[in-house]
């Protein structure tokens, strides 16, 4: 278990260095981090694992990810220029279509995953990694899909900037039903 630093400069989030990170090689210590924060089992673990690599290979795909003082990854965040193509946009696609705002799959970088170990949380990790993910995107916009609850990472994702563009969005094998946000970039700032 990691223990939480403090700290308040906004550089360093929670006591954190945020910068690049090879996910391709550190692949297991990020998805043991997202398996504490989002509930995975090992089965899940497995298909990530497979999904994070193929994803690592797709043109601009980048991660960061959060540090602490000796290396170990406290968070992480990657994503890469949405392709109607992928998986995710040919899912999401009907139900944007639906409301008018299927324009939001082109130019536009998404957000694939964006996890911080809970000892971390709510201390600016992830607004830090997604901001500064973001900040490096060429797209004018950037997409994700979030659990449909009130939850504090759609307060985060609100605070940003992000608004619903759909809702109610069901991925296969997927228990609770997803809401795709989108947001301009740059992203907001508080």
């Amino acid at each position: 278990m990691l223990p939480p630093p403090a700290g308040d400069d906004p550089a360093r989030p929670a006591g954190l260095r945020i910068g690049p990170l090879d996910l391709a090689a550190r692949v297991d210590e990020a998805l043991r981090v997202q398996a504490v924060a989002f509930g995975l089992s090992e089965e899940e673990v497995g298909i990530r694992r497979y999904i994070v690599q193929r994803h690592m290979t797709s043109p601009g795909a980048r991660a960061l990810g959060a540090f602490t003082e000796d290396g170990a990854l406290a968070g992480f965040v990657y994503g890469m220029p949405n392709d109607r193509t992928h998986w995710w946009s040919t899912i999401v696609e009907p139900y944007l279509r639906a409301r008018g705002e299927d324009g939001w799959l082109d130019d536009s970088f998404v957000i694939t995953e964006l996890h911080v170990h809970p000892g971390f949380q709510g201390r600016g990790v992830g607004r830090a990694l997604i901001t500064r993910i973001t900040d490096g995107a060429a797209q004018t916009r950037s997409i994700l899909s979030a659990i449909d609850t009130d939850s504090p990472a759609r307060c985060l994702y609100t605070a940003l900037g992000y608004t619903d563009l759909a809702r109610k969005v069901l991925f296969p094998s997927a228990s609770l039903p997803y809401a795709v946000m989108g947001a301009p970039l740059p992203l907001r700032r508080p």
